[in-house]
């Protein structure tokens, strides 16, 4: 395997890729409208043109942002059962995403990695880059984030079908890949053509750490609370005013402030108000919800009932709504009745040379939904840190290891 080839590539494509302001909009998106942002289009519009370029001249975006590619089997070997791979186009909406200013990081030091704007990444807070000394680090400037979420794992799969159509040698069975619009959002599989989909399994390749391998992942909800209150003028407004911002706000204090995502870690849970918005007469806050236990997830939406419930009683007048809705759910359970697919990830892991570990996504992927929908599918790592800030950073020498275990991939689902 020719390692040189796989980390110039994969860093020409990670390069061009994050080039492109992707990040979506969970306003347009919840409204319907997907891709919910035209970068995801450009974005799409060029790794069409690049798969076609490399021979895979079936390859499509659809109506919806959905890129759809095969890349077909080795001769001989056209039977084989074939398996999917999976990323997505968007980037995150907690920082910019637009003029994103790379930063290469040769033989990494072990010292403190200073961008602009006060930002800074540092070993001494960081372990995982504590523990890449000597390698090529990635950032941006620190005006953007970087975008290694997702676009190193689409620089690897592109990586891989460049790989494979070069070195025809190689043998493997049938490859489907995906790119999808709006993951960030909890709309990325909304519209997915199930009906084009023939895979009986797919991958993600949409995680961190390297060797890292993700089964489960959060049961997410969303709550959407509605506070109603009585307008009035304020130099005439006692014993006739129900403030609704105030109402928001004492819903928000309400929250259990030790079950936050700030305050919590490996399979622990939380509440988190994600947006608030409103005036005197309606405001409105949307909180998520994460767990791993569907039991503890029940309890956690009833809290909410009974936190609104308690803000109509501390504001005689005013009316509080809740509407809930489903994100997505815990994959673990899903997978672990396909137990075939996990395994093959580990050998070729494996076969790469790459120490794997199981670790639970604090988090939902493209995955969740996929699973979800009855097409089992584990994430992999891309070598991508500290994602959806200012201060993400991607290792060449991880994004390289995620190409050589994709190969691998191929090659053992071709065995």
């Amino acid at each position: 395997m020719n390692e040189s080839f796989l980390r110039q590539h994969v860093l020409d494509r990670f390069l061009r890729y994050i080039a492109i302001d992707t990040q979506s909009s969970h306003e347009r998106a919840d409204a319907g409208i997907q891709p919910s942002t035209e970068g995801q289009i450009e974005l799409g519009n060029l790794l069409v043109t690049e798969l076609i370029q490399m021979g895979l001249t079936n390859t499509k975006i659809d109506e919806n942002g959905y890129v759809l590619a095969h890349l077909p089997a080795s001769t001989g070997l056209e039977n084989k059962p074939s398996f999917g791979l999976c990323s997505h186009l968007d980037t995150a909406a907690e920082a910019s995403g637009k003029n994103v200013k790379a930063q290469i990081v040769d033989k990494y030091d072990g010292s403190v990695i200073h961008l602009s704007e006060g930002h800074s990444i540092d070993p001494a807070t960081d372990s995982a880059l504590a523990a890449c000394v000597g390698e090529t680090i990635i950032t941006s400037d620190g005006t953007t984030l970087l975008g290694a979420d997702n676009k190193a794992g689409i620089a690897g799969i592109m990586t891989l079908v460049h790989y494979l159509t070069e070195n025809p040698e190689i043998q493997h069975g049938p490859i489907e890949i995906v790119f999808s619009p709006d993951e960030e959002t909890g709309h990325g599989m909304d519209r997915i053509p199930l009906e084009k989909i023939t895979s009986k399994a797919f991958y993600t390749v949409d995680g961190g750490q390297v060797g890292e391998i993700e089964t489960e992942c959060f049961n997410a909800w969303k709550c959407d609370v509605v506070f109603t209150g009585i307008a009035a003028h304020l130099g005439t407004a006692r014993g006739k005013m129900v403030n609704a911002v105030s109402m928001a706000a004492s819903f928000v204090s309400a929250l259990p402030a030790r079950e936050s995502p700030e305050t919590t870690s490996g399979y622990e849970g939380y509440f988190c108000p994600l947006e608030i918005n409103g005036s005197g007469e309606t405001a409105s806050v949307t909180v998520y919800l994460r767990d791993f236990d569907l039991s503890e997830m029940e309890k956690k939406l009833d809290r909410v009932d009974v936190f609104a419930t308690a803000i109509e009683a501390q504001f005689p007048g005013g009316k509080v709504s809740v509407t809930r809705t489903k994100q997505y759910l815990n994959m673990k359970e899903k997978l672990d009745r396909a137990p075939h697919v996990l395994e093959l990830l580990k050998r070729a892991a494996k076969n790469a040379g790459v120490a794997t570990s199981m670790s639970p996504i604090r988090g939902g992927t493209d995955g969740s939904r996929l699973t979800e929908m009855g097409i089992p599918t584990p994430n992999i790592f891309t070598g991508g840190h500290n994602f959806h800030s200012r201060i993400e950073w991607a290792s060449l020498e991880q994004m390289t290891a995620m190409v050589k275990t994709l190969i691998e991939l191929a090659k053992v689902w071709g065995e």
